[in-house]
């Protein structure tokens, strides 16, 4: 959330937009967190707020305080390490044992679909990159990874449907 909220600030509504921007590819969380952490944040010192105008009323607006910034800074240094995985898909294939390989086949298409809409949401981030020259290297290697991901399940996929195609 610090790190959306960067060096410019942003709005709930904006932290909404740009989750909605990536479509769930690299982070998912309830739209509603997204209104929550920020006042969260800000009771923790690391955030503050002021009023800005809005369409009909006034919107919240957040920026880093010194206290974010050093957690932030803090943050960046700690061990990473691979993302938390529910892959829905992935438990259909490990149970198709237990049932048709066709429709597990049949389950896999909208996934097929998914990986083509966020292949358009990643070519529309990377032409916003360079509305953002403070961070369009990192935002590179961002939309870098995110085009693995997707090259991998399409990989996946087409291994999967060899594999369960077969008698």
């Amino acid at each position: 959330m610090l790190a959306l909220v960067g060096r410019d600030g942003a709005g709930p509504h904006d932290l909404v937009r740009m989750m909605r921007a990536q479509g769930g590819l690299y982070w998912t969380a309830a739209e509603s967190q997204w209104y929550a952490e920020p006042k969260r944040l800000e009771g923790l010192g690391l955030l503050r707020s002021t009023r800005r105008p809005g369409r009909t009323t006034s919107r919240a607006h957040y920026e880093l305080t010194d206290e974010g910034r050093a957690a932030l800074r803090e943050w960046l240094g700690r061990p990473s390490s691979l993302p938390r995985m529910q892959h829905e898909a992935l438990v259909r294939v490990l149970a198709a044992d237990l049932g048709r390989d066709e429709d597990v086949l049949g389950s896999l298409v909208s996934l097929q679909e998914d990986v083509a809409a966020k292949r358009e949401l990643l070519a529309a981030a990377k032409e916003r990159a360079a509305t953002l020259p403070h961070r369009e290297r990192h935002l590179h290697l961002v939309h870098r990874l995110g085009d693995l991901l997707l090259d991998a399940h399409e990989q996946w996929l087409d291994e999967v449907e060899q594999e369960l195609s077969q008698p």
